[in-house]
């Protein structure tokens, strides 16, 4: 069944339904320690102030609080900063932490090591694996029951040099190391705003998987399929009724994944349309030098869609954050006029259709960011690179919500306590996706393996 094909997926001589047999064999040993949840890391790149997100800092004089002032929230004394109204109401059920700390101030750099949960601690991009790399490795790179890639990374074509250039360092960030290509993330050919997936597969680097797309017509298809079956129905009737009901579950799962359910994650047109306006953020025009309508809120969609399909960890990327007030980008309060606004709409829309959905326990929305903005701005107008304090929060996951984890100090430019670590936020996230109990006794998964995992240590008062 050669002509069936989804990208990457068609590995070494095997066909897809091959590939989803062979799998499923696998994640038999895989679901004690699977559990039944989801991450969806909304990742804000080029650096998104914390001041300006989370932290106000109103209280401090100026220029160490935010110059967009500030909402409050639903949790007593707590304010975001003034773009997020919307997402103010839904501080209740969130965990803000303003501790969020690391060393690499460098974009490509502080792309690698926030997003490979700081095993690779200078960001080079010669160590460690990405955060959803591991998870897919754990889980199995496609669901077991949907055949749909357990691994996502979502953007879109981007008009600006800018925000292109951005893309490619999150690719980088989220490759999966010694796992092998097979863990990388499934990215959208259609959605790849750098050529990062055209590039890395003729360069023979396989970090990003193909588009899921079909190269025969539907009418060849179902020829071709029809022919499949005479052929190989002889050699069916010599197998025992177990292997060919087998056979027939994932020749028709990789038919229903092609034709269905994978084509369907990304079709938005199936949804509500009051649920696609709720998302909408075309209003919003993204861009420095050259602009475009904001797609946010159906990225954001898109990801609670791919979810329901059987992705196990989507990434979307929201580019254009590092708002120096330079030749390239712009200050804090243009910067956060645009971006803020898009962020506060699309978050508020998917948290609240997960709870109407019943999803909120099930799925751990992550929002963060390469680092932080400095505590002062410049003469521009902007602020500059700082790691030492970011933007880190989450909601839903069933982890304990309506806190706010670590403070800064008074110029919110490190600290004072509670330090969180990129190591935390992945003990964090894998701690809400796996059980370590079952995890440590699992057949078939590397030692090597468990001990990284182990390693993550979770902050404290969100261990689950």
């Amino acid at each position: 069944m050669d002509f069936i094909r989804v990208g990457a997926l068609g590995l070494a001589g095997l066909s897809l339904p091959d590939l989803l047999a062979t799998q499923a064999k696998a994640a038999q040993s895989k679901v004690d320690f699977v559990r039944d949840k989801a991450v969806v890391l909304l990742y804000l790149s080029g650096g998104a102030s914390h001041i300006e997100t989370f932290n106000p800092n109103m209280d401090a004089p100026s220029p160490f609080n935010s110059v967009t002032g500030e909402v409050k929230t639903t949790l007593p004394g707590v304010t975001f900063g003034g773009t997020f109204p919307n997402l103010a109401k839904w501080a209740h059920k969130m965990a803000i932490v303003r501790s969020f700390t690391h060393p690499v101030a460098g974009h490509e750099q502080a792309h690698v090591h926030v997003l490979t949960g700081g095993t690779d601690p200078k960001g080079t991009g010669n160590e460690g694996r990405s955060i959803g790399s591991l998870f897919s490795r754990l889980r199995g790179a496609n669901h077991p029951k949907t055949g749909f890639p357990s691994y996502g990374l979502l953007g879109h074509p981007e008009k600006d040099g800018q925000y292109r250039k951005e893309f490619g360092r999150i690719v980088k960030g989220s490759r999966p190391g010694d796992l092998g290509s097979v863990y990388a993330p499934f990215i959208r050919k259609d959605d790849d705003p750098s050529g990062q997936t055209k590039d890395s597969r003729s360069s023979g680097v396989n970090s990003v998987a193909a588009d899921m797309e079909l190269n025969l017509s539907r009418r060849r298809l179902e020829d071709r399929r029809g022919l499949l079956s005479s052929i190989d129905g002889f050699r069916r009737k010599l197998a025992n009724d177990e292997g060919l009901m087998a056979a027939d579950q994932y020749e028709q799962q990789a038919l229903d994944l092609i034709l269905g359910s994978g084509a369907d994650a990304f079709d938005l047109s199936l949804e509500d349309p009051r649920i696609l306006d709720a998302y909408d953020t075309s209003a919003m025009k993204i861009g420095h030098k050259i602009f475009r309508e904001s797609t946010l809120g159906h990225q954001m969609l898109m990801a609670r869609r791919m979810v329901e399909t059987g992705a196990g960890f989507v990434t979307v990327h929201s580019a254009g954050w590092d708002m120096h007030a330079d030749n390239n980008n712009p200050g804090m309060v243009k910067g956060m006029n645009m971006l803020g606004w898009t962020v506060d709409k699309a978050v508020s829309a998917f948290l609240a259709d997960l709870e109407s959905r019943g999803l909120s326990e099930k799925v751990l929305l992550v929002v963060t960011g390469d680092f932080g903005r400095t505590p002062t701005i410049n003469k521009k107008g902007g602020r500059d690179h700082w790691a030492k304090l970011g933007t880190l929060a989450f909601a839903g996951g069933g982890l304990p919500m309506g806190q706010v984890i670590g403070r800064a100090d008074r110029r919110n430019g490190e600290p004072s306590d509670n330090p969180v670590s990129p190591n935390m936020m992945m003990g964090t996230i894998l701690r809400s996706l796996f059980d370590f109990g079952q995890l440590r006794i699992a057949q078939g998964i590397p030692q090597e393996i468990i001990r990284y995992v182990e390693d993550a240590h979770p902050i404290p008062s969100l261990a689950s």
